[in-house]
């Protein structure tokens, strides 16, 4: 079947990953998955950084409608059984078009609908109410989580035979392939995220500081509005020698600085179902989140992890003090554990089959292979 992916282009993050891990593993596959980006940005590039199959529409602005007529012939002369969209902006634009298509419409909702366009004003309603209307035009509707799921249920109004969870998934390497840790004193925290407000970094630097343990050294990964903000708290706090800034940093970097790490911590107030998590299990770090998304699936229970209640002081204390009690001989079991886990339930090629088995309820293996 020849399935066509279309993206605004200018996702960063977990939506970029989703798009180009899962065209990767399509290839790997021989299945027949090319990419459409409305404008250059960083998913076209993450894409021919790793040679799939890219084109670029060429829209000059967000809202550029005059690209429309370009979408529709690029799509309707390409052959293709069926489109699949991600992103908001990305479902406006087919949405417009879709009745003058002729296959299957799938979306793939990597964020809440109803805060896409939060603080826009006016126009950011008009625009919430038009990628609503296209959830509900389109043929099929992919959730990363099942708490997405009950949400455009109860929330958006889908019919639920409508919808599907699939859950993000990554290449999990083998356990002997993983680095050996550097010999480093004291204990390293890893955090990898957008120094955001969702992100809750000031919960975790608060918390940092009332654990009073200086032998703890708190890393922080990426950049963001609020890096001057969390500094200055830090430096409050009195914990400006155990936290280390170190701005965004690629993934080979990061994998670098995994080899120095004793654990990750996630203290976010929302997420989906983080990357970041499966990327840092399969380097063999053992895990604390907050209860975010549907974590129970990520972190099953205390043998696997340490979670938290979102934003709580007293509960993100408490699982890091679990954390930091164990041994290394118990840390190291408790990854080995959990990364066994992740791997046969949320792997790269996994996701992609779920994924394909959903076209093939749409009838789309069928047509493909009428053509």
């Amino acid at each position: 079947m020849k399935v066509l992916h279309i993206n605004a282009g200018q996702e960063n993050g977990g939506g970029l990953f989703h798009i180009v891990n899962l065209l990767t593993a399509a290839k790997r596959s021989d299945q027949d998955f090319e990419l459409l980006c409305l404008s250059d940005g960083p998913v076209a590039q993450a894409a021919r950084a790793r040679n799939l199959p890219v084109t670029v529409l060429g829209a000059k602005s967000r809202y550029d409608l005059l690209a429309l007529s370009k979408l529709r012939k690029f799509i309707n002369d390409g052959g293709y059984d069926i489109i699949h969209t991600h992103g908001a902006r990305a479902n406006l634009f087919v949405d417009l078009i879709h009745h003058q298509l002729s296959v299957p419409w799938v979306i793939t909702v990597h964020s809440d609908p109803l805060q896409d366009f939060a603080g826009r004003g006016k126009l950011g309603q008009i625009f919430t109410k038009l990628n609503v209307r296209a959830l509900h035009d389109a043929d099929r509707v992919l959730a990363i989580t099942e708490r997405f799921r009950q949400q455009l249920i109860e929330q958006v109004g889908l019919i639920p035979n409508k919808l599907r969870v699939i859950y993000n998934g990554i290449d999990f390497c083998p356990d002997e392939e993983v680095p050996a840790k550097y010999a480093h004193p004291g204990f390293n925290l890893l955090n990898v995220a957008r120094m955001e407000p969702v992100k809750n970094l000031s919960l975790l630097l608060k918390a940092v500081a009332d654990l009073d343990q200086p032998e703890l050294h708190l890393h922080l990964v990426g950049d963001g509005s609020q890096k001057a903000e969390l500094q200055a708290l830090a430096r409050d706090l009195g914990i400006s020698e155990q936290v280390i800034f170190h701005g965004f940093l690629s993934h080979a970097d990061i994998k670098e600085l995994d080899r120095k790490m004793d654990g990750f911590v996630l203290a976010s107030k929302s997420e989906s179902f983080p990357l970041v998590l499966l990327e840092a299990s399969d380097q063999l770090l053992p895990l604390v989140s907050t209860k975010v998304g549907d974590m129970d699936q990520m972190i099953p229970d205390a043998q696997h992890g340490f979670t938290a209640e979102v934003d709580d002081l007293a509960s993100l204390e408490m699982a890091l003090k679990q954390l930091l009690s164990l041994s290394p001989a118990q840390r190291q079991e408790m990854a080995t554990i959990e990364k066994a886990y992740l791997a046969e339930n949320f792997s790269l090629d996994k996701q992609l089959a779920t994924i394909i088995e959903d076209y093939e309820e749409l009838g789309v293996g069928k047509n493909a292979e009428a053509k």
